[in-house]
């Protein structure tokens, strides 16, 4: 696939910076002309999950995700001009698991880099390993945000029961993706590299956070400052690394303010909630969140 041994040098680079082995990529005899869309990120990315799979095998993503919803609305979707090798718990670098250097190479040996690659949307920060922390925030979900007796406040990071806040950065967030932007940058000349955030879960700044069961029944965690202060600092964090990386940014989150979990009109999904969608990965985009993402880069980036 690679025209020259330097570019399977520097593939090779961005998936050995991620710590990735077994993500070897192939060459070939010419070089190729890229998709037009290709997108890389975590469960956000592709919103769905198969609980029974415990190799996590990635062959799956939601027919509604954000990624879906903008390939169809640039006329790519499920052709050979989208390459989407998104994955639930995929990371920056941390792992264990896919990350952005894996699945960069996995891109790459199917040909998405090249001088016709139109847009590349990446999502992700929110797996990855912060601080002195080896936490991620799906694992602090049972012993922090359902924590009733013990909360989920500030302590909670330095108690090691949800990755440490403090420890992120725009400048740490931008080294950590650097090798594989550079990569893109280089190959798909002509693209725009966005990075797409997160929507609004909870209000920032606020101690509360909740996730409605059937619609009727919310769970409440009243002390949830620590989970509300990791988004608060991704957010703050993805703006600054885009800036230093001279990459462009999606504000998911000013997209869908006001409509988070247990607000009146959740853009996100919880537990078999008849609001959104009943049988929608929960803490994850409903459907409808997912458009306005979609449609929001397809109306700056995708014509």
């Amino acid at each position: 696939m690679f025209g020259n041994s330097g570019r399977w040098l520097c593939a090779a680079a961005v998936a050995l910076s991620a710590s990735v082995t077994g993500a070897g990529v192939a060459g070939a005899d010419s070089v190729p002309e890229g998709k037009a869309l290709v997108v890389l990120g975590d469960s956000f990315t592709a919103n769905a999950w198969d609980f029974t799979d415990p190799d996590n095998s990635c062959l799956r993503h939601g027919k509604t995700a954000w990624p879906a919803q903008l390939g169809t609305l640039m006329g790519v979707y499920g052709t050979d001009a989208m390459v989407d090798p998104s994955c639930p718990g995929a990371s920056i670098d941390s792992g264990p698991g896919w990350t952005l250097g894996v699945e960069t190479a996995k891109a790459d040996k199917v040909g998405a880099f090249g001088p016709r690659t139109k847009l590349v949307a990446l999502q992700f920060g929110l797996n990855d390993h912060w601080g002195r922390s080896t936490q991620t925030l799906w694992k602090s979900l049972q012993g922090c945000v359902f924590n009733l007796v013990d909360g989920c406040g500030p302590e909670a990071a330095a108690q090691g029961r949800i990755t440490d806040y403090n420890g992120v950065s725009g400048a740490l967030f931008a080294d950590r993706m650097r090798n594989a932007i550079t990569y893109i940058h280089y190959y798909a000349p002509n693209a725009h590299i966005v990075l797409v955030g997160y929507p609004e879960l909870f209000q920032p700044g606020t101690d509360t956070v909740c996730l409605n069961f059937l619609g009727v029944a919310p769970f409440i965690q009243p002390r949830g400052g620590a989970v509300v202060a990791y988004f608060d600092r991704i957010q703050q964090a993805q703006q600054q690394a885009a800036q230093l990386l001279n990459i462009d940014f999606l504000d998911a989150r000013a997209l869908t303010t006001g409509h988070g979990l247990c607000t009146d009109q959740p853009w996100l999904n919880g537990v078999m909630d008849p609001r959104t969608d009943i049988d929608g990965l929960f803490f994850h985009p409903s459907s409808k969140g997912d458009a306005v993402v979609a449609n929001a880069i397809y109306d700056r980036f995708g014509h």
